[in-house]
């Protein structure tokens, strides 16, 4: 029996409760211009479900735990829907493919579609369940595809080495690493008490400003606001966090903490992050749900200085990532927090700043004009800002790029809006001087302070 891993576990209890839905599909888009070969695709898809196990993965229960049951290649072939297509449609068909609902059970969670805008245009959507991917499988899965894509033009099959190792060793190594509970000394039980001390005291839910109340069950739909920074802006804080012995991450953390404390929130900020958990470079070109997610608390009490915050920041996220190991999944189940299904447990907001490779599809006659990860619409979180770096060949800051999703049930648009240019304005002043104490900073646009005035 191969068990399933604490982050697979964790959706199969959803999936048991839900049923099929799209609400952890992974998908991602990629346009390309030049003659598609479809054959050599539809084998080449084929090529990468039989070299990535968790691609041709159901799942069931036992009389003991839940089990993956990892199908023979001949019965695991991935499904390519080959559809004509036009500028005027492609959105509302690449939102209704997205919107597929997984059978887990019976279905390999893995599927593509082929668009054909014209014999020279296309766009390719993948789309793969969380259960079997994370947002850091899309690198080795572009890779694999090029090079079986590549070799079937050729008439031949892709001649690569073998994975050394697949999803379910890692499923068993994890559970070997952690140890067992029972052992005080295991790391499992050592992070398990960090994680209580930290975590004590954690308020139920982050108290934001909504537009209407929360319902008792989350519908999950969502929507989102995307927005830049300039490199100007990038450049201060990349300042501000190399003087404050610090990362990007941290002092986007600090100021958004800082941000939510002056809407009301209060001055306990309980952020969600995700972490790669591929802790062992032979898990770097699997495909496969490794990612973790860290509970960040921030104290924004006592008026402090955003220096002075970033340092309380600083220290709490790297004792925090020191004890990165023990799965989200488990904390969940041993801290027991008051169950909802209005809300995620122990954190509502996320924040992310992306740092794992971009895909990268070299398709031989083809040119990938555009290769985009895309969210699902769901909204897992009340918020979510995701946020990604550009920066020129020698390293110097050009700018940021970001999304900020959010729940429809809580928020409309302009809300958000709004929270995007307070969020910009926090920033903005920050970098202009760190050693403003937090609550002197100007959140509100003229015309909101007059209409208060």
């Amino acid at each position: 029996m191969i068990p399933l891993s604490f982050a697979q576990r964790r959706l199969w209890f959803l999936y048991q409760i839900d049923g099929p839905t799209p609400i952890y599909n992974v998908p991602t888009a990629v346009r390309f211009e030049g003659r598609m070969d479809d054959a050599a695709l539809e084998l080449a898809l084929a090529d990468v479900v039989v070299r990535h196990e968790s691609l041709r993965t159901v799942f069931s229960d036992s009389a003991e735990a839940p089990q993956q049951l990892i199908l023979a290649p001949e019965a695991a072939r991935p499904v390519l829907q080959v559809e004509k297509s036009s500028e005027a449609t492609l959105t509302q068909q690449i939102a209704q493919a997205s919107a597929h609902s997984f059978r887990l059970d019976s279905e390999i969670p893995f599927r593509a579609w082929l668009f054909h805008l014209d014999e020279e245009h296309h766009v390719l959507l993948l789309l793969c369940h969380h259960i079997a991917c994370d947002g850091w499988s899309w690198a080795p899965l572009a890779r694999d595809l090029s090079a079986a894509y590549a070799a079937r033009c050729q008439g031949k099959p892709p001649a690569w080495e073998p994975l050394p190792v697949q999803y379910a060793d890692y499923t068993v190594w994890q559970r070997d690493l952690l140890g067992s509970e029972a052992d005080p000394d295991s790391i499992i039980a050592t992070q398990l008490r960090y994680w209580q001390h930290a975590l004590a005291g954690l308020p139920e839910q982050l108290e934001l400003p909504t537009d209407r109340p929360r319902p008792e069950i989350s519908s999950y739909r969502g929507d989102d606001v995307a927005f830049r920074f300039d490199a100007q802006l990038h450049q201060g804080l990349v300042a501000v966090a190399r003087e404050g012995q610090a990362s990007l991450f941290m002092v986007l953390q600090a100021a958004l903490a800082a941000l939510f404390t002056r809407m009301g929130a209060g001055t306990d900020i309980a952020l969600g992050s995700p972490v790669a958990g591929r802790t062992d470079e032979a898990l770097d070109d699997l495909v496969g749900f490794f990612l973790n997610t860290l509970v960040l608390r921030t104290d924004t009490s006592g008026n402090p200085s955003f220096r002075e915050l970033l340092a309380r920041v600083r220290k709490t996220n790297l004792a925090a990532y020191a004890h990165q190991d023990l799965p989200f999944e488990r904390l969940v189940e041993v801290l027991n927090p008051v169950r909802s299904m209005a809300r995620h447990p122990l954190f509502q907001v996320a924040l992310v700043l992306q740092n794992n490779a971009r895909a990268s599809f070299e398709l031989p006659g083809l040119t990938a004009l555009s290769s985009q990860s895309m969210e699902s619409v769901a909204a897992t979180f009340d918020l979510s800002v995701e946020l990604r770096e550009h920066r020129d060949k020698a390293g110097a800051p050009q700018g940021m790029t970001g999304r900020l999703g959010f729940a429809t049930d809580l928020f409309d648009r302009a809300s958000v809006e709004v929270l995007v240019a307070r969020l910009q304005r926090v920033l903005e002043a920050i970098a202009a001087d760190a050693s403003q104490p937090i609550g002197h900073i100007e959140i509100l646009a003229p015309e909101e302070r007059q209409q208060i005035l």
